[in-house]
């Protein structure tokens, strides 16, 4: 249930435009229409139905913040608690409460820290990130994926092979900013916001979020720096920080100091570029690092890399006596130098990555043997919602043998587990094959290849 805390909650009524308000609607136009405008009336868009809205749109698992207060709880007499809450959002009563600080494990083994939010916090941060989507939504540039209504991993995904496999691309960047949600300047992000929002009720209410603290066991500390990672608003904060730290600059370093080819794909904080030149590549990795300490931040030295990968780079390696292109990860997949089969053209190759991998699978030999007494076909049926799930996002082109490999593990741990049901069992490979056959589903691709998917969204 933590883990449901950690992804912005969506309003399909709003997100889907076609039950957006008139006067949410008027705000996006404005914006779009008026560019440098900034809005100084945007609270009264905060209504009970938007907090309503917000309150259904939210995860009804996810677990309690410093209130205690479950979803199904508020549910209970909801129409009476958002006409309360509403009230204080405007009379100026309402307070934030702190995050309640938990941990989640990495698949590098480390722990990563998450905030969750008081219910109520969440419903306010929802109806807000509605509202102020409608103005940066117009703002955000294209190579922006992360965390924006619309637009998903598998499109950014898309994105970056249609441009190295297009433009003129012989090295790679792989940008990683060190602890960037927890080293996210305050005084800059209003700085930031206030090039658009002149609201002062709503940069109030942000800063209320900013400034609410952490609760970690019963003891609470105050957040000078960060923005809670977890919580519903902060994604939308870390994309308006790096629409100004990193989206308007790289496009004016483009235009100013690039003469070849630079393509750039960003989703929130993790990011990759593709240079035709490597002393581009090389000039723009010192002026980001200078970048980002202005703004407090920091290049992760052993996470970001430049490496040589194109169409080119396994010839010109080749010819220099090196070994093959590295790789690179990013959103889940290892990105390889490849060919295609019959006519031999440079693709990029993409297959889950290990780390990935291993961490889902040592989470699903816990839990499946946790699970060794229940009935057979209620595990069956568990296994089947797991490794379909992971099918969706990871079944694109190329990655079979992976996900080959992860289905045979799986059935290799459910079947340890039903041995480990008796001393006496008899669940041989022979036995066990058609429990397998039923219950956990065959690998097959479910994504179509990026370039025909990319050209389907960008008819252009």
């Amino acid at each position: 249930m933590t883990k449901e805390n950690t992804h912005q909650s969506s309003t399909p009524p709003t997100q889907g435009g076609e039950r957006v308000s008139q006067g949410l609607a008027g705000v996006r136009r404005a914006a779009q229409a008026r560019k440098g405008e900034k809005f100084t009336a945007l609270l009264h868009h905060l209504t009970t139905g938007l907090l309503r809205d917000s309150f259904f749109a939210l995860k009804r698992q996810a677990a309690p913040g410093v209130d205690g207060v479950t979803w199904q709880e508020y549910e209970a007499g909801v129409e009476d608690r958002i006409t309360d809450l509403h009230s204080r959002v405007h009379r100026g009563a309402y307070r934030a409460q702190p995050s309640r600080r938990v941990y989640i494990p990495k698949a590098d083994g480390r722990q990563r820290p998450l905030g969750i939010a008081a219910l109520e916090d969440k419903i306010v941060q929802q109806a807000v990130v509605t509202i102020l989507n409608q103005i940066y939504e117009v703002d955000f540039r294209g190579f922006s994926y992360g965390s924006r209504p619309g637009r998903s991993q598998h499109q950014a995904l898309d994105a970056l092979v249609v441009g190295i496999e297009r433009k003129q691309v012989n090295w790679v960047l792989d940008a990683d900013i060190r602890g960037f949600f927890d080293n996210v300047d305050h005084e800059w992000m209003l700085r930031f916001l206030q090039h658009r929002i002149a609201d002062r009720r709503i940069l109030r209410l942000i800063q209320k979020w900013l400034k609410a603290g952490v609760s970690e066991d019963g003891i609470w500390s105050e957040t000078k720096v960060g923005t809670p990672q977890g919580a519903v608003a902060s994604p939308l904060l870390a994309n308006i920080y790096l629409h100004y730290v990193f989206d308007l600059w790289v496009e004016a370093w483009r235009k100013k100091c690039a003469s070849g080819h630079v393509i750039v794909v960003r989703y929130v904080d993790d990011t990759v570029m593709g240079f035709e030149h490597r002393e581009e590549a090389e000039r723009f990795l010192r002026d980001l690092g200078e970048r980002m300490r202005k703004f407090g931040l920091e290049l992760h030295p052993d996470k970001t890399r430049l490496i040589e990968f194109g169409r080119h780079a396994e010839r010109n390696r080749k010819q220099r006596g090196e070994k093959k292109p590295e790789s690179f990860d990013f959103l889940g997949f290892t990105h390889l130098c490849g060919k295609t089969r019959k006519q031999g053209r440079f693709m990029v190759l993409r297959k889950t990555a290990g780390k990935r991998m291993r961490a889902k699978l040592r989470q699903i030999k816990q839990l499946v043997l946790a699970r060794k007494h229940d009935p057979v076909q209620q595990t069956g049926e568990w296994l089947r919602s797991v490794v379909q799930g992971y099918f969706n996002y990871h079944a694109v082109p190329g990655n079979g043998r992976s996900m080959g490999k992860f289905r045979e593990q799986v059935a290799r741990y459910w079947r340890l587990a039903l041995r480990r049901r008796s001393q006496k069992s008899r669940m041989t490979w022979d036995r066990f094959r058609p429990l397998a056959q039923r219950w956990i589903p065959v690998q097959r691709v479910l994504h179509p290849f990026p370039r025909e998917r990319f050209d389907a969204t960008h008819p252009r």
